[in-house]
């Protein structure tokens, strides 16, 4: 008998850290170059430095979604005294489009972790309306929950995280 498939967003502490649980209710497709994202993959600094593409799933355009990319363990994971630095924030993406359909209003910043192995997570929340979702003045201690609550988004309706560390994440030379 197959043993039960844990979520990757429990196992990764991404529910509890950055969002309460929720059901999954729209495929989105996250690819940096040609490297499809799937939670708890890991990533070097170099393949994420331009934003990455984002496909939407549904099956109506006159939905619109926005997407939050936050990571939970700024400065560093043992003191994330920094929790959530806010990365890209895109609004008033019609559903089965991507991202570049949107309204880009905080910019997308690459990650570049100093210490540790940082979560990099995307959350898709479903909009009540088109620009009903405004920039937040800052990106250190962006809190998603309290973003959503603000912006009426209720629950996401899909998120996927990836790890990522300094390309020599050992500390040591690299070869």
């Amino acid at each position: 008998m197959p043993r039960p498939q844990r979520d990757p967003l429990v196992v990764g502490r991404i529910i509890g850290d950055v969002l309460d649980p929720f059901k999954k209710s729209i495929e989105i497709g996250i690819a940096y170059t040609s490297r499809n994202i799937t939670s708890g993959c890991e990533l070097k600094p170099s393949a994420v430095v331009d934003h990455p593409r984002v496909e939407i799933g549904g099956d109506d355009m006159r939905t619109f979604y926005t997407l939050v990319m936050v990571d939970p363990d700024a400065p560093s994971p043992s003191d994330p005294s920094l929790r959530e630095y806010l990365h890209w924030l895109v609004t008033d993406i019609p559903g089965t489009t991507g991202a570049t359909y949107g309204h880009e209003i905080v910019t997308y910043e690459a990650p570049k972790p100093t210490v540790g192995i940082h979560r990099y997570v995307f959350v898709l929340f479903r909009q009540l309306g088109r620009q009903t979702v405004y920039a937040p003045g800052w990106r250190q201690n962006f809190n998603t929950r309290d973003f959503a609550e603000i912006h009426n988004l209720g629950l996401p309706v899909a998120a996927v995280y990836f790890n990522c560390q300094r390309e020599n994440g050992s500390g040591g030379r690299r070869t």
